[in-house]
């Protein structure tokens, strides 16, 4: 695993929805700051955008006639799935955007209690 990808993990997080878990990631400052720049949060872009993995899922939970073998999670079939899926859409985009209001107060909290003018 390379530094990039061990700092995306760092700020993922699991969210159970039914039976599903999906993992989610936490957007950095500036996606969210991306995410603001249109005025309303585009919960479309959250779900998409922010979802990197799933457990839970077989292959009958896409198609009918699907086979009982666990659905291997990528963008495209994520995607496909959760268009049709709106029950997981709130937990997911609560999830999310939870996990940015901690890392605000985590920030805000050390800003506080640094020392200014140290490095």
């Amino acid at each position: 695993m390379n530094l990039v990808e061990k700092m995306r993990q760092s700020r993922q997080n699991s969210v159970k929805s039914g039976k599903v878990t999906f993992t989610v990631r936490r957007p950095t400052d500036l996606e969210m700051l991306e995410l603001n720049k249109k005025g309303a949060i585009d919960h479309r872009e959250i779900l998409t955008q922010f979802t990197c993995g799933w457990s839970g899922v077989k292959e009958k939970d896409l198609f009918p006639g699907g086979s009982e073998d666990d659905a291997k999670f990528s963008a495209e079939v994520f995607a496909e799935f959760i268009s049709d899926h709106p029950e997981h859409w709130r937990s997911i985009t609560d999830a999310v955007l939870d996990g940015y209001k901690e890392h605000e107060k985590k920030v805000e909290g050390e800003l506080k209690n640094s020392n200014p003018g140290s490095v």
